[in-house]
């Protein structure tokens, strides 16, 4: 019987511990989701402003 409820004792801690984890990771997720919403729509409005990056003549890329 002690080993049985040693067993559960351990197994609660465990979900208890991933429970946690997955709170975590779900708080990040909806953050990074955000992020990425609002990057592309900056980048929708950049690219409808007409600042796509387009090379002019002997104007060299911004990466040079």
């Amino acid at each position: 019987m002690e080993k049985l409820e040693e067993q559960i004792a351990h197994l609660t801690r465990t979900l208890e511990e991933l429970n946690e984890v997955v709170a975590r990771q779900d708080s990040e997720i909806a953050v990074l989701t955000r992020r990425v919403h609002m990057l592309m729509e900056r980048e929708a409005t950049r690219e409808s402003e007409g600042g796509g990056g387009i090379v002019m003549g002997d104007e060299r890329p911004p990466h040079y």
